[in-house]
């Protein structure tokens, strides 16, 4: 994990003429990481692009990736992962705030009016990886061949492999509640130990635990990962303490499973009592094709046949 990254997402023009410029602005974006990555090459700087299911539609048409879909909220009234428009995204990272900085406003400037930016976030490494609320965060993420296997897209939906599907969602904590809270009540809501950051033994781990609910296993019992990328965020002088959820994932699936789980419970009722204190205030869902695709995608026609 980098010491800070920039998420913005932002929705199309609705002026037909400027999907030109996105479709052109999609050659560039690996040239416009090398550039600025140049500046600081220990810097690590990358980004991901991605595209929601309706802005696909309108920029490239058919074929389309199999499982991109509008993203559906879940759940109900006060505990709700609400659905939020969302056309293009931006995962920038890097070790230094000023490489994200400069790649996010290069990348921009290029898109001019094309888009409009709806939600853009600074998040930041929280002392060991934690997250807000003090527990570490992205734990279980695979790593290695595993990393790759739960993450990129195969032969499934061979004109798409290597991409992956993304889920991004804001969250916002009630940190004066949380933090009223005894350590081992916490504890019992996440699943771990709060120093430490062990596991609770199975037999003491409440069923309403976060980590409980957002652990999933397939049909022949081996556990379906995905890999988060989370980063804190916050403005202490408006009182604004959050955690920007981003996660990868081969399918959508585990994701939304992961969110039902939450949101809904399993069984229903038995939901994630961490949502009494934090709130989902944005969820959209993406396709983040590969680099070489990313690049092609400047030439593509939609149904229409314009380019």
């Amino acid at each position: 994990m980098t010491r800070h990254a920039i998420f913005i997402v932002a929705i199309l023009s609705p002026i037909p003429e400027h999907l030109d410029t996105v479709r052109a602005w999609c050659g560039d974006v690996a040239a416009v990481v090398r550039s600025v990555g140049k500046r600081s090459l220990a810097g690590q700087l990358s980004c991901v692009c991605g595209f929601g299911s309706a802005a696909w539609d309108r920029l490239f048409g058919a074929p389309r990736p199999a499982q991109l879909h509008p993203f559906s909220a879940i759940g109900t009234g006060d505990r709700l992962a609400v659905s939020t428009p969302g056309d293009i995204l931006l995962h920038i990272r890097a070790d230094e705030k000023d490489l994200c900085f400069e790649l996010a406003a290069q990348l921009l400037k290029k898109l001019g009016d094309a888009v409009t930016v709806v939600d853009e976030v600074h998040g930041f490494r929280y002392f060991d990886q934690r997250a807000m609320i003090g527990f570490v965060d992205g734990t279980e993420n695979p790593e290695g061949h595993e990393a790759f296997d739960y993450t990129v897209i195969g032969q499934e939906d061979a004109p798409f492999s290597c991409g992956s599907y993304v889920l991004v969602q804001k969250y916002l904590h009630d940190m004066k509640g949380w933090n009223a809270l005894t350590v081992e009540t916490q504890e019992n809501i996440i699943g771990r130990h709060k120093q430490s950051n062990i596991e609770l033994d199975a037999d003491v781990k409440p069923s309403y635990s976060h980590s409980s609910l957002t652990t999933l296993t397939d049909e022949q019992g081996n556990e379906v990962k995905i890999l988060r990328d989370n980063m804190p965020f916050g403005k202490p002088g408006m009182r604004e303490f959050g955690t920007y959820f981003i996660g990868y994932a081969r399918s959508p699936q585990p994701i939304e499973q992961m969110l039902e789980n939450m949101f809904i419970g399993r069984p229903a009722g038995n939901y994630d009592r961490l949502l009494d204190f934090s709130r989902a205030v944005t969820g959209s869902l993406f396709f983040t094709p590969s680099v070489p695709l990313l690049e092609t995608l400047a030439d593509r026609t939609t149904a229409s046949g314009s380019t």
